[in-house]
This record gives structure tokens, sequence and C-alpha cells, in this order.
């Protein structure tokens, strides 16, 4: 597997590699991890007036600051990694450098929430984000997990998305440990909040009961079954949660409840605007949820 961890020397670059660095299933297949600073270019005129020689200086000063303290972090774990500097705009690098590496993972370390849509997983996050479809970890300086095997959770919409996000798991199963724990999650509606006007202008519940759960059960098969095939073809464990309500808000409470490790959610490449790289329900997971959230995007 290779893996692209983009540092900066702060701490959520740092939480980014710790958590890495747990993965001791993984770290026994000898991973390809490259460790990535990018430097803001100095001003040409301030260049012009020290010199090549004295930018280059300092710009190998400060990647070395920045690198240090994460390669020591991966080499007590026993992981060998690469690491180098690029000078440059921070998103397209690291897109680059994931592209031109063909990188199956970038792990990115980034703050918490944000009342904008840009700020909900950080600038940096978000433009590499919207210039890459290779997945993207995002881990909100968050301790690392303390064991191996992870508690993850696979939110799935019947779409090709989450199907792609299925299949991302399976086929890197290290990532996750030698026995996870893997819940295949699905947000039904509630239909029980449809009405129907009776004769008299009253408002009438649309559906029974027994109709209402037979609904919510077909829509549960429908979004999981085809899934559930890909899990047993491959003779791997999994859970399955069948949630009612406002997507978002339902998967990133399962995620609190269950105390899981990781969210796994299928969904989109790129977008014109910020607010559309995501999708609405990872966006909402997002600016909700402390949860490390893997991002798996079909191209």
């Amino acid at each position: 597997m290779k893996i692209l961890i983009p540092v900066d020397g702060s701490k959520f670059s740092k939480a980014a590699v710790e958590f890495v660095a747990s993965r001791s299933t993984l770290i026994g297949k000898n991973p390809a991890v490259e460790l990535l600073n990018v430097q803001a270019p100095v001003p040409a005129r301030a260049a012009g007036v020290v010199g090549k020689s004295v930018v280059k200086s300092y710009h190998d000063d400060e990647a070395a600051r920045a690198l240090r303290s994460s390669l020591a972090v991966l080499s007590k774990a026993g992981m060998a990694a690469m690491s180098g500097y690029v000078v440059g705009h921070a998103p397209e690098e690291i897109a680059r450098r994931a592209d031109k590496g063909n990188a199956d993972l970038i792990v990115m370390g980034s703050h918490g929430h944000g009342a904008l849509a840009q700020l909900v997983l950080g600038s940096v996050t978000h433009a590499v984000l919207a210039h890459t479809t290779k997945p993207v970890l995002v881990v909100r300086n968050r301790a690392a997990p303390r064991g191996d095997s992870l508690r993850a959770g696979i939110a799935v919409d019947g779409s090709k998305f989450g199907r792609a996000a299925v299949k991302y798991v399976l086929k890197h199963r290290d990532l996750f440990g030698a026995k996870p724990t893997l819940t295949l999650i699905h947000v039904v509606p509630d239909f029980a909040g449809a009405v129907m006007p009776d004769m008299a202008g009253l408002a009438l519940p649309a559906y029974s009961p027994d109709e209402i759960q037979a609904m919510q059960h077909k829509a549960f098969e429908t979004a999981v079954a085809p899934l559930r095939k890909l899990f047993e073809q491959q003779g791997v464990n999994f859970e399955e949660a069948c949630l009612v309500g406002a997507a978002g808000e339902e998967i990133a409470a399962f995620a609190k409840r269950r105390k899981l490790d990781v969210l796994v959610l299928g969904s989109h490449g790129h977008g014109a605007f910020k607010s559309a790289v995501l999708g609405s329900v990872a966006t909402r997971v997002a600016h909700i949820s402390t949860t490390p959230l893997l991002l798996v995007r079909e191209a």
C-alpha cells in the first residue's frame, strides 16, 4: 500500500502520522510511506536580495524541522518512510505528488469544525480534496487508536460511491487491523412523518406502523444486499446497522455512540464549488463529527 502523509510540523499533521504509526498489521506488510512537506515560496523580491543559496538553505532547514519528529514517530513504530519537500502551493503539490506516485491513500491532519463549508476540514485539506480523486483519510487532532484492530463504519446509500467505499475497505483490509469490526451503515427515511388529509381536511398518518417497517426494510435491503455479497465472497466478517432519520446526523451519532475509530464514506470527485466537493452527507458528517473520515471517491 502506498501512503502519502503531508506534514507541516503542526499537531494536526502529527495526529495523522501517529494514526498511521498505530497500524501494526499494515506495518508488517511493509507499506510504501512518504512524508511530504510543502514550503511556501519566498517572495521574488526577497529571494533576489538574499540569493538562491540562502533561500534554499532556509527551505532545507524549515523542511527538516517539520519532518524530523514525524520520521521519528514512524521509525519508533518500525515503519520505514521516504521524506522530502517541494516549494509551491500546498494543495496542488500534495495532489500532484499523490497522483504521480499513484498513492493508495493520502492521510491528512486537520482541525475540527468551522462555520463555513471550506473550514469544516481546513482549507488545505478541502483544497486537496478538490484537486485529486485519491482516497483521503482526514484525522482531526485526535489520539491514535490504542489497538491495531479498528472499529470502522462504512456508510452506504445504494450508489456507486458507497460501493467504491466498500471495495476500497476490502482491498486494503490491512489498514484496519488483523480483526477489525466493520459495520455497513445505511440510513432509511422516517416514513412515519408522512401524512395525508382526510375528508375534513385533518392530517392523518399516510402509513401504518407495519407499512413503515416494510418500506424501511426494503430500502435497507436495496442498498445493502449487493454489498453484503462482496463481504461474503471474500469471507470477511461484518455487521450491519439500519438507522432512521437524517443521514448526516444519524451517521455522526452512530460513530459517537459506537466509539468508531474511523468512518468510511463514498463521495463524488471534484466539485465546482467548495460545498460540492464532498457531497451534502459527507459535509454534514464532517461538520458535526470528530471521528476520522476516510473519503473514497469515484473518479
